[in-house]
């Protein structure tokens, strides 16, 4: 009951977008394809190999589950996938931004509910894979303020394995062992990241080469180079030999779109001019000198397509069609039995190898008209999207001595997953969606609190652990001893006078002046009787036989063993020192070592001795 008092909220926004994913894989069955990158994952699972043109981690994923033969038990594990991304936001903002649980469930509703998201966990691509590869592995490594060395270590194999699941991953790999070092995060917890994503990453570059005979990830310069046709202009260029015939021919005004420019058979890049010829070097090339030859028009270009992320209304994008802008679509049309989606096999012969059975998508009502109606207005729009980062922004600018503090780890990989695609292959939507989960992270823990909550039996980032750190590290130091009982043979039968050290020293005890003693008694001195005489109470003391207490003695003896010896109070201080010698009452004569004393001097004056008394 504690823990639903605690998360009530999170579990209600949970519970919604469970609904929405239930209407998804209710309505459209067995799943959404994406022409044809979704084929080209799922043949290559039937024979695991990497992949050329883009990396293989997904379709990895997919043999995993290929013994199953289900497409729909895919679609439902990356629901499964996307509702954990969410959880994440959650747990993290209850932690370590100490979050109630309304605005850690605010943090979470775009993860959640937001329909594209929904969509993007809907589609057979690698995208909703690698967010949660990398969502995981940020949770790793701020789930505390210095990770553990597993933790971080962890961590790096899943920047590994989201980069293998889309090469936009290995940037996110530099953002976050740099984050991890302006955050003064360890230099263990740094190391065991870094080293762990390069030795996963060196592993899958030396299966890529016993495949295509070169040490990389991919060979997929192709898109660089349809980034730079957009503003590419061959007279300013000059490309030499063979390159020159990837220039665009289409005037400025008229470019196509670079998606258009990798997939049509018109592009240049697919022209028989270059037959025999290794075409991703010489795209690579080509786009280097674009750029070198015109980095404002890349920038202008780059930046002019990241600006459309916040547009009010979504663009459809990169072509007219149902499927183009990412929305859950009114019809679908069948599989073309003639068309070759991947290494000459079509459609319904990759999914027929996969799961036993065709693939093509059925619309079923009412279930997919609900979920259209929903997605209506159900997402985040481009602004929304722009004042979460503005907030991320504000957070991490409040933390600037710190450099950003837990703020700067998913606000830097919001944004890099923001920028780099439209700057290195295209503008497009189902690259922005990915970004959202950090971004709303970013936001949520721009309002983190540094006191520790008021119940933390009930927040879900308490750790035990350090809350008995941080209690020891109040406790006083060294610890105080325990209380002593004394030994049998050091009891007394009566308490003895305790003499205090503050205490002014007794008067001297003056020399008595002889009485005139008449009869024996001195005068005014009472009359004793034997009623006033008493019995002393005082109890006797017990000696014991063996050496007192070390209070009464030294504190180590001549004999003692290293185990007799122990730490105990001191003995009370005398307040009467005795002095070694009288001092020198005849200061006149010069000091004779072995004539100390006055008295054995020669010569000297000397006071007359005082008349005995009479």
């Amino acid at each position: 009951m504690a823990f639903l008092r605690s998360h009530w909220v999170f579990l209600l926004a949970l519970l919604a977008g469970v609904a929405l994913r239930a209407l998804a894989v209710l309505g459209y069955q067995p799943a959404l394809w994406f022409w044809a990158d979704s084929f080209a994952y799922l043949n290559a699972s039937l024979d695991p190999r990497p992949l050329e043109s883009r990396p293989a981690g997904y379709a990895l994923f997919l043999a995993a589950l290929r013994p199953f033969g289900s497409v729909p038990l895919v679609v439902v594990l990356q629901h499964v996938l996307g509702l954990a991304m969410a959880a994440c936001v959650y747990a993290l903002c209850r932690r370590r931004g100490r979050l109630p649980g309304w605005g850690a469930s605010l943090a979470a509703l775009p993860v959640l509910l937001d329909v594209h998201q929904v969509q993007l966990e809907h589609l057979v691509m690698a995208d909703l894979l690698f967010t949660f590869l990398a969502i995981a592995a940020l949770t790793l490594v701020t789930w505390r303020e210095r990770p553990a060395v597993w933790a971080a270590a962890t961590a790096g194999l899943l920047l590994a394995a989201a980069t293998v699941t889309r090469t936009v991953g290995l940037a996110l790999v530099t953002v976050v062992v740099v984050a991890l070092l302006l955050t003064r995060a360890g230099w263990k917890a740094v190391l065991a990241t870094a080293l762990t994503a390069a030795l996963g990453l060196g592993g899958y570059a030396l299966w890529f080469r016993t495949e295509h005979g070169e040490l990389a990830l991919t060979r997929s310069n192709v898109f660089l180079w349809a980034r730079v046709m957009t503003f590419a202009d061959c007279g300013v260029i000059r490309p030499p030999g063979p390159e020159a015939a990837l220039c665009p021919r289409e005037p400025l005004g008229q470019r196509l779109t670079p998606p258009q420019y990798i997939w049509s058979a018109d592009s240049p890049y697919n022209s028989d001019a270059l037959n025999g010829v290794d075409r991703n070097a010489l795209a690579a090339s080509f786009a280097t000198r674009a750029i070198m030859a015109q980095p404002l028009d890349f920038l202008r270009t780059g930046a002019l397509d990241t600006a459309s992320v916040f547009a009010w209304e979504r663009r459809v994008y990169p072509v007219k069609g149902p499927q183009s802008a990412y929305v859950f679509p009114g019809a679908v049309k069948p599989f073309d039995p003639s068309q070759i989606a991947s290494k000459d096999r079509t459609a319904t012969q990759i999914t027929t190898a996969y799961q036993g059975s065709p693939g093509d998508v059925r619309v079923v009502e009412p279930y997919a008209g609900w979920l259209r109606a929903y997605q209506e207005h159900g997402y985040l729009r481009g602004p929304l999207l722009g004042v979460v980062l503005a907030i991320g922004l504000g957070g991490l600018l409040v933390r600037i001595r710190r450099l950003g503090g837990v703020v700067l780890p998913p606000l830097a990989v919001a944004v890099a997953l923001i920028a780099l695609p439209p700057f290195i292959a295209a503008f497009d939507h189902r690259y922005v969606v990915p970004a959202v989960p950090f971004a709303c992270l970013a936001a949520g823990l721009a309002f983190a609190r540094r006191a520790a909550p008021a119940a933390p039996a009930e927040d879900p980032g308490t750790d035990p652990e350090e809350e008995s750190v941080a209690a020891s590290r109040q406790e006083p130091w060294p610890p105080p001893a325990p209380p002593r009982t004394p030994l049998a043979s050091e009891e007394v039968t009566a308490p003895l006078p305790r003499v205090d050290p503050q205490a002014p020293p007794p008067e001297p005890v003056k020399e008595a002046q002889p009485w005139p003693v008449r009869d024996g008694t001195p005068p005014n001195t009472p009359q004793l009787t034997a009623a006033d005489m008493q019995a002393h109470q005082r109890g006797k003391p017990v000696v014991p036989d063996r050496p007192p207490h070390t209070a009464h003695q030294p504190a180590v003896q001549f004999g003692d063993q290293g185990a007799d010896i122990s730490v105990w109070r001191a003995g009370e201080a005398d307040p009467k020192p005795l002095i070694s010698h009288d001092p020198d009452s005849d200061p006149v004569q010069s000091f004779d070592f072995f004539k100390p004393h006055t008295e054995h001097r020669d010569g000297g004056a000397r006071p007359p001795s005082e008349p005995p008394p009479a």
